[in-house]
């Protein structure tokens, strides 16, 4: 008889029974890890996509004539980015785009770690499909607090209205599940960014404010609601997305005003 792994001969006396047939002692000593279903849900593969897409575009961004520090002066950071002026020229994607491109390396930087902590502490929790609204409710939502806030012609880039419904929704997780958000340091985290927030110059009040606000409504909508009233889980989500709906409108409303 030979193992099943190696495929040596072994004797009778020394071989060991396993899940994946009978192995020498030497290879049933090293277990090999098993990927589940239940294990590659757990893996945040959404989030690492979006992280993929964020890279890939600013690589197209500095092929495009950006400073490779700053990223100024690319041709397609200024057909990527958000602004009322770009809008009303009928350019809604620019709604999406602009969570899709930075104001340079740090911004990038920046946004990309805390994408990585927030995604592999969510996406995990509650699943890709809700993950991906929460996401997207909050870009669009962060999308249309930087069309209220900022002057007409004035460009707004970068994934921080997602990241901050990130951080909004996180929240709401853990109340909804009974963890206390102070305890694990994601409610002083919050606090910090919002005082960079208002603090620093030159940083999208509304982009941020508009995403936090868009990423905790959604949550509240897929997790209280939800959770208490005992709907069915198609009516939550249908509800968190025309909450993106309503942020596409004000966009509009706001931009052809």
């Amino acid at each position: 008889m030979a193992c099943s792994n190696c495929e040596r001969p072994i004797c009778p006396d020394c071989m060991t029974t396993t899940s994946v047939g009978m192995r020498c002692p030497e290879c049933a000593r090293d277990r090999t890890p098993v990927r589940t279903v239940q294990s590659l849900e757990r893996v945040p593969t959404l989030t690492y996509a979006l992280i993929g897409s964020n890279l890939l575009v600013a690589v197209a961004v500095f092929l495009s004539g950006a400073s490779a520090i700053s990223f100024g002066g690319g041709s397609l950071l200024d057909a990527l980015a958000v602004s009322q002026v770009g809008i009303a020229r009928g350019e809604v994607w620019r709604l999406v785009s602009a969570g899709f491109v930075h104001a340079g390396m740090l911004h990038l930087a920046f946004n990309m770690f805390a994408l990585y902590v927030l995604g592999g502490l969510l996406e995990p929790a509650i699943g890709k499909l809700r993950f991906g609204l929460i996401y997207f409710v909050s870009l669009l939502a962060g999308s249309f607090g930087a069309l209220l806030l900022t002057a007409p012609n004035v460009p707004t880039v970068g994934a921080s209205g997602a990241v901050f419904g990130m951080m909004g929704a996180a929240i709401v997780v853990m109340r909804n599940r009974g963890i206390n958000p102070m305890e694990s340091g994601l409610g002083l985290w919050l606090g910090l960014n919002l005082a960079i927030t208002f603090l620093i110059p030159g940083i999208s009040i509304g982009g941020h404010i508009g995403g936090l606000v868009g990423g905790a409504l959604a949550a509240v909508l897929l997790f209280e609601v939800g959770d208490r009233v005992r709907l069915p889980a198609i009516v939550p989500a249908a509800a968190v997305a025309l909450l993106g709906g309503l942020a596409v409108a004000g966009s509009l409303a706001v931009s052809y005003g």
